[in-house]
């Protein structure tokens, strides 16, 4: 039950702790395991009737940067006006603590949002952001004084690609990652994170729109990576190639988005476009196939959540008007199963609390249900934004912080809200 959150901790090898930041904490991209999972304090059992108290909320520039929270600061990446910003507010009140910003170019071919796309990641005191450009910035987290910073585009060919860039840092170790798509093997690239420095690089693969995941499987740690062309498995201490698996859409004009999904031995990989899932077995020796096919559960952008043997996660496309709507599954996770699904549900974020999942949906609603395999049953429903929501949410310390087109929102879900 979600009362019992705080004593509900998956395995360590579901995925690796990325920073040095609190478990309570959601200092990057998809969390601190990488995986969409919270394991903070407890969360109430319930919803008042009009929804969860708003403990702040203001406007906000351009972007589908979701926010990064830690050591009690939010992080909010977007654009204003002609300038791409860093702001650092106050986790609790919303309170701006400083700003960074730098002038950016960057037009959208199709129309779309021009503000970033990358999730910012804070780590050890400092907080590094991606642009939609290429611009890559070290920030001090206490003052917002820029420690160092380059141009991924400039200096590594970096491709703007369809979409504008959108990898969002990977903190491992000393080293910042990057799927950057460089020409002269800086495909994928780790920076000194203090630096700024090359590590190393390695691969000549284009990039995709996915973000690196970190993984402790049989005692190894791996770096994986969807590029464009393949799931890339690293030793992240010098970036050697480990084993790859070919992975790409068979048109070109589409997005590989869902970052590597990580359980035990296994990665769940998965896009749209025809590609569709696959669900590998890692092993010494490599990976092996378990199951694959287009009509299971084909990430369009969102990553899936896991829990206790089961995937839950959007399938189908999620491009405005396209047909048939995208719906809302659970998948058995070892045979590819579909338990259920909710048809015409349409773009969403899934996070997992516990045994319950978090599903904001592009129209701004928040879904609370139950991650169970026997049906859909949502226990409750808020309108929390506007619509055109398409950002990874962050939910650190009971407060769910989620972002639309022009307003982010501080949502109070602890068990017992301070007064």
């Amino acid at each position: 039950m979600i009362s019992n959150l705080s004593r509900i901790l998956l395995p360590l090898s579901f995925a690796v702790i990325l920073t040095r930041a609190s478990a309570n904490d959601w200092p990057q991209f998809l969390g601190p395991t990488r995986n969409g999972v919270y394991s903070g304090p407890a969360l109430a059992a319930s919803w008042p009737k009009d929804g969860p108290p708003v403990l702040w909320q203001r406007k906000v520039g351009a972007g589908f940067s979701g926010p990064a929270v830690a050591s009690g600061k939010l992080i909010l990446f977007h654009r204003v006006d002609d300038k791409e910003t860093v702001e650092c507010l106050d986790a609790n009140t919303g309170k701006t603590l400083w700003t960074f910003d730098y002038p950016t170019a960057y037009r959208d071919d199709f129309g779309f949002d021009e503000g970033p796309r990358a999730t910012p990641a804070i780590a050890d005191g400092h907080v590094y952001t991606y642009g939609a450009a290429g611009v890559l910035t070290c920030l001090d987290l206490g003052s917002g004084k820029k420690v160092w910073g380059l141009d991924a585009k400039t200096d590594f060919h970096a491709p703007k690609g369809f979409f504008g860039i959108a990898c969002s840092p990977l903190v491992e170790s000393n080293a910042v990652i990057l799927n950057i798509g460089g020409g002269d093997g800086a495909g994928i690239v780790a920076f000194d994170k203090l630096t700024g420095n090359v590590l190393w690089k390695t691969s000549n693969d284009p990039p995709s729109y996915s973000s690196p995941v970190m993984a402790a499987i049989n005692n190894r740690r791996y770096l994986l990576i969807l590029t464009l062309a393949n799931f890339v498995a690293l030793d992240p201490a010098n970036g050697k190639l480990l084993f790859q698996y070919p992975f790409h859409p068979p048109v070109r004009a589409s997005v590989t988005a869902a970052a590597p999904l990580v359980v035990d031995d296994l990665a769940f990989l998965s896009a749209s476009y025809g590609l569709g899932a696959v669900l590998l077995k890692i092993t010494s020796n490599g990976s092996e196939k378990i199951w694959s096919g287009d009509d299971i559960l084909s990430n369009h952008y969102a990553t899936s959540v896991y829990f206790n043997g089961f995937l839950y996660g959007i399938h189908g496309r999620t491009d405005p008007g396209f047909e048939p709507p995208a719906s809302l599954r659970c998948v058995e996770l070892k045979t590819g199963k579909v338990r259920w699904q909710q048809d015409g549900f349409g773009a969403a974020t899934l996070t997992l609390a516990g045994d319950q999942l978090f599903i904001l949906t592009e129209k701004g609603e928040l879904i609370r249900a139950p991650a169970v395999p026997s049906a859909f049953k949502p226990l409750a429903r808020a309108q929390v934004l506007p619509t055109q929501v398409r950002a990874h949410p962050a939910l650190a310390n009971g407060l769910f912080y989620a972002r639309s087109k022009d307003k982010l929102v501080c949502l109070d879900l602890r068990s017992a809200p301070p007064r």
